[in-house]
């Protein structure tokens, strides 16, 4: 099953709880220098010293856990005598936790959608896609949805007043369709085909940004558009991302229906999927139509969302230096 998919799954509150922030040094620990700033890789898997102490921790040995991150931080004895050398300020890999509400998958069998669906529901007893939460009754191609989608556009051009048959508006319901599928493209994205392998090991850990990123979305409160920039930062362990990955990666979650909350979530996470940084920060600057053209109708308000992560959530001088790179002309 792909991560993308598990990330499409998870409500705001579940993505927040994916995130195991308990392995990364509080800002009075840590603090980034520019030469002794280390990542932690013991281990071809990317997991820490410190997150293996959680990991003691979580089944019961809890001193064993602290001595092992004591052990990482000051330099101890080792079991058979030798002097283990203090290595400096630690850089842990951002990791995530597994959750219940997660459910592993070997990606033969569907996952159970938040309104089950199965071949004995009335109307479903030909489809075998019952597992996008998304897109919970997802055909094999998305395509497959336009006559259905046109329909529907025809019956509300009507419902409007309006003549479908009409010359303006007689392939307004199909240009429709196609558009809306369009805008909701990200739903056939995955994360692992947008990045095709474009991460690369290099012994860096200074800081990365991206900044000002176009996006456009659709509400799925209201369908209408919101649109704004992204700018993403984040503090390599050793592997790095393409950088056009990162502008790939806002396409796949703001080309769907959303709410700029869980986009500005669904990024940073994905982000630390891929390359298991030290920390991600993301932030959203959007305009949204539906405070614009109805409703309050403030054409000059501006929504702003931020996710920290990592050492930017914890180190106050990290998260400064991204601010102000990003607020920089």
């Amino acid at each position: 099953m792909s991560f993308t998919r598990q990330l499409s799954e998870m409500s705001a509150s579940e993505l927040n709880d994916a995130i195991d922030d308990t392995n990364f040094p509080q800002a009075h620990i840590l603090s980034r220098g520019r030469n002794n700033s280390v990542c932690s890789t013991s281990s071809t898997s990317g997991t820490s010293s410190l997150a293996a102490a959680n990991d003691d921790v979580a089944n019961g040995s809890a001193a064993t856990g602290q001595s092992t991150v004591q052990a990482t931080a000051t330099g101890t004895t080792a079991a058979g005598g030798d002097e283990v050398a203090p290595s400096g300020p630690v850089r842990p890999r951002l990791i995530l936790k597994s959750n219940s509400s997660i459910v592993e998958n070997d990606g033969t069998q569907p996952i159970t959608p938040m309104t089950p669906r199965t071949s004995t529901t009335p109307g479903h007893e030909n489809c075998t896609f019952h597992h996008d939460l998304e897109l919970d009754h997802k055909p094999p191609t998305r395509e497959a949805l336009l006559p259905d989608m046109a329909r529907s556009y025809r019956l509300l051009l009507g419902g409007l007043g309006e003549n479908p048959d009409r010359q303006g508006l007689i392939k307004t319901p199909e240009r429709a369709a196609k558009a809306m599928l369009y805008f909701t493209k990200g739903y056939d994205q995955n994360l692992e085909d947008v990045l095709n392998g474009a991460v690369f090991d290099e012994d860096h850990d200074e800081m990365v940004v991206v900044k000002d990123i176009e996006m456009f979305s659709m509400c799925e409160h209201h369908l209408v558009p919101f649109y704004g920039k992204v700018s993403i930062g984040y503090l390599p362990c050793n592997k790095i991302l393409g950088l056009s990955k990162l502008a790939r990666i806002v396409e796949i979650f703001s080309r769907r229906l959303q709410v700029q909350e869980r986009l500005t979530k669904q990024i940073a996470v994905a982000v630390t999927q891929a390359v298991q940084p030290a920390g991600v920060a993301v932030v959203v600057e959007g305009v949204h139509m539906c405070m614009v053209m109805r409703g309050v109708q403030k054409i000059n308000s501006k929504t702003v969302t931020s996710t920290m992560l990592g050492v930017f959530r914890d180190d106050p001088k990290t998260r400064e230096e991204f601010l102000n790179l990003v607020n920089s002309k």
